[in-house]
């Protein structure tokens, strides 16, 4: 088996086996396939003449042209997780990616919209049947923390309005309900009504398009754009709203676990950024209102 066809061997078993998302996948493809393409100019014939002082000398050259170091830590774990794969199928003996450390990359704080802003965004003005679909899809972004993917694959039946909550596929093909607020339930009541009049018989997307098919991602990233210019919110994609609900939850209830439950995160660390947004909140309030805080006024 050739070198490349080891790459599209692992890239199966991402894809079938851990069900990681397309394009999860195709990020670990032109990472890998990139790498591929640095071991052949150093005249590595095999993945067993691979030496940590090529890792190294891969992730130097691309500091030099300029990658972040976020970028050079996806990709070095990338190649990290395939070596790892490699020992596991006794294609090679050790991994000489082990020992080799991603740069220390500085963590950017997710924007998020305040409440004020967020309402400003969802007043929404008109009810033609794409209004009360992009109310709807709005609504239950805020109201549950959707990620773009989850919301464009719910079916009509995702929705169990009566309970108030919505069950969604998430990373991994990982089930999860989510609850879903009253004024998202009232939007997508009202969007049930025009979906009639816009899908096709056999469309069981619960978001469609002018021509009655389930609405795509991009669709839905460019109703955003165009309702944030409109309400003048400043730019506001999908996963701000994300962010924004989940930093708004956080702020009322300081149940970090809840938060996690409902954005579907596997390892609670990841969740923990959302404190660091609440205390930034917590020193602008102090700041602003204590008497002897540092702020010069």
């Amino acid at each position: 088996m050739t070198e490349l066809a080891l790459i599209e061997r692992f890239l199966d078993l991402l894809t079938f086996e851990r069900r990681l998302s397309r394009h999860t996948v195709s990020a670990y493809r032109r990472d890998l396939l990139d790498f591929a393409t640095w071991t052949s100019s150093l005249s590595r014939a095999r993945w067993r003449d691979v030496s940590v002082h090529d890792i190294r000398a891969y992730a130097g050259r691309q500091r030099r042209q300029g990658a972040s170091a976020r970028s050079i830590a996806r990709r070095l774990s990338a190649v990290r997780t395939f070596f790892r794969w490699l020992v596991r199928e006794r294609h090679i003996s050790t991994s000489p990616a082990a020992s080799v450390a991603a740069p220390r990359a500085r963590h950017k704080l997710p924007k998020t919209l305040d409440v004020d802003r967020v309402g400003h965004l969802l007043a929404l003005e008109g009810n033609s049947a794409l209004v009360c679909r992009d109310r709807a899809i709005i609504e239950l972004f805020y109201s549950s923390g959707l990620r773009l993917t989850e919301l464009t694959s719910l079916d009509v039946d995702a929705v169990d309005r009566r309970d108030g909550t919505v069950r969604v596929i998430g990373k991994g093909g990982k089930e999860r309900i989510v609850p879903v607020g009253r004024h998202a339930l009232k939007a997508l009541a009202a969007w049930m009504t025009a979906r009639a009049g816009l899908a096709r018989a056999e469309e069981r997307g619960l978001f469609v398009s002018r021509q009655g098919k389930r609405l795509a991602p991009r669709s839905v990233q460019a109703r955003l754009a165009r309702w944030s210019r409109i309400q003048a919110t400043g730019h506001v994609h999908p996963h701000m709203l994300r962010h924004s609900f989940a930093s708004h939850l956080l702020e009322s209830s300081a149940d970090l676990r809840a938060v996690q439950e409902c954005l579907g995160h596997a390892d609670i660390g990841t969740t923990q950024i959302y404190t660091h947004l609440d205390f930034q909140h917590l020193a602008r309030v102090y700041d602003a209102a204590h008497p002897r805080s540092r702020r010069r006024r």
